[in-house]
């Protein structure tokens, strides 16, 4: 039975450790975005609010370009994030760094919104805060992360 105790134990503290994982954090500003330390749960939340920051953009026909790349971009950064977790070790960093960039890409879309006035400031300061701190989040298990291939580089 002590082997039973054992294993419902671990189970605890995987329950605990998952339910940890999501815990909200709220962040600052006029948008009152609730992100999650769970990494995936918060590329999928920024790619929704970028989204839906997208549908408040006046219907011009100059505005679709920046739509439409906008759009590609903050959900390209979830999507590469989900590919690499089912990667070979040789690929990962590769879908990783494909998310910094599209966060990179993120970040200079809407600071083109920012900068011709197309919102009001605080939403987009927000969201561009956030493209940030995804770029350095992902940057940091790139670094934590680097793996040595076959030839010997990194």
């Amino acid at each position: 039975m002590i082997a039973g105790r054992a294993i419902d134990k671990r189970e605890e503290i995987r329950e605990k450790k998952g339910k940890e994982n999501t815990q909200p954090i709220k962040m600052g500003g006029t948008m009152g975005m609730v992100y999650t330390s769970n990494l995936s749960e918060r590329l999928l939340r920024f790619a929704v609010d970028v989204i839906r920051l997208l549908g408040r953009i006046e219907k011009k026909k100059e505005y679709d370009v920046i739509k439409y790349q906008l759009s590609k971009a903050a959900t390209s950064v979830g999507a590469n994030y989900e590919e690499s977790q089912s990667t070979t070790r040789k690929e990962f960093p590769a879908k990783i760094r494909i998310s910094v960039r599209e966060a990179l890409e993120t970040k200079y879309w809407l600071q083109i919104i920012l900068t011709l006035g197309i919102l009001q400031e605080g939403k987009v300061r927000e969201l561009i805060r956030e493209s940030e701190e995804i770029a350095k989040i992902l940057k940091t298990i790139l670094r934590k992360t680097s793996f040595v291939n076959a030839d010997g580089d990194s």
